[in-house]
């Protein structure tokens, strides 16, 4: 990884390994991908038995790729946890689909995370979900980021545990675990460290979510919705996070 100090920015990136994974499983002179995955595509589980030497190749792909998307690369986040669910037993096409988010990389291999000096932003997150994502066991993929000073400090893209009964469930769990997991945590770091955040503003997509999330009211379609996701309501009462 490397650090660099352009003025009153900083840049991290992974350029020198990100140009060893492509050069190593062939993708130097490969045609460039626009998008991490195609529009549209949904991986489905193979069904036939387990090709041994396909499996190294696509772990060890899919390794090196959830090495990338950990450090500076959170655009490859979804793509790659998407694709390590079939690490068991991938099939040609998963192979292909791998190769293609390297494709992908290797035309944005100059990318990198830049955090503002003269930025005056504090604390913010993004959230969305996917519902459904999961053709197989039907569960729905959440996904978050929060930046300071204009770049991404921390992201997650993942399976939600239990299976939301729609759009908006999946929208309001996405929401909770974001202020539950991320924002509480490092409001809680800053504490310590003597710079205490102010009221952070977490921004969603979905209406619905955003008023199960503001209004602390128990409702018929909203009863059966595990306790934890209700934190939440405690944090905006206390004025922690304000969901817009």
């Amino acid at each position: 990884m490397r650090v660099q100090h352009k003025g009153q920015s900083i840049y991290i990136d992974q350029c020198s390994y990100l140009d060893k994974v492509v050069e190593r499983f062939g993708m130097t002179n490969a045609k460039y991908a626009h998008t991490p995955l195609p529009t549209g595509y949904t991986p489905t589980p193979n069904q036939g038995e387990v090709n041994p030497h396909l499996r190294t190749l696509f772990q060890q792909i899919i390794g090196s790729l959830l090495y990338i998307m950990l450090g500076t690369r959170p655009d490859i986040a979804f793509a790659v946890t998407k694709l390590a669910q079939f690490a068991a037993n991938p099939s040609k096409e998963h192979l292909d689909k791998a190769k293609y988010i390297l494709r992908y990389l290797a035309g944005t291999a100059k990318y990198a995370l830049v955090y503002k000096g003269t930025s005056n932003k504090g604390l913010i997150a993004y959230t969305d979900s996917d519902y459904a994502a999961d053709l197989v066991k039907h569960r729905s993929t959440t996904g978050y980021h929060l930046k300071l000073a204009d770049g991404i400090i921390s992201w997650q893209s993942r399976a939600q545990k239990t299976i939301a009964l729609s759009a908006t469930e999946a929208e309001y769990m996405a929401l909770s675990n974001c202020s539950r997991l991320e924002v509480v945590w490092i409001q809680n770091i800053f504490t310590e460290l003597g710079f205490p955040t102010q009221l952070t503003q977490i921004c969603a997509d979905n209406e619905g979510g955003i008023f199960i999330a503001s209004n602390p009211v128990q409702e018929r379609r909203t009863k059966h919705i595990d306790v934890q996701f209700h934190y939440v309501h405690d944090l905006i009462e206390q004025k922690r996070i304000d969901v817009v």
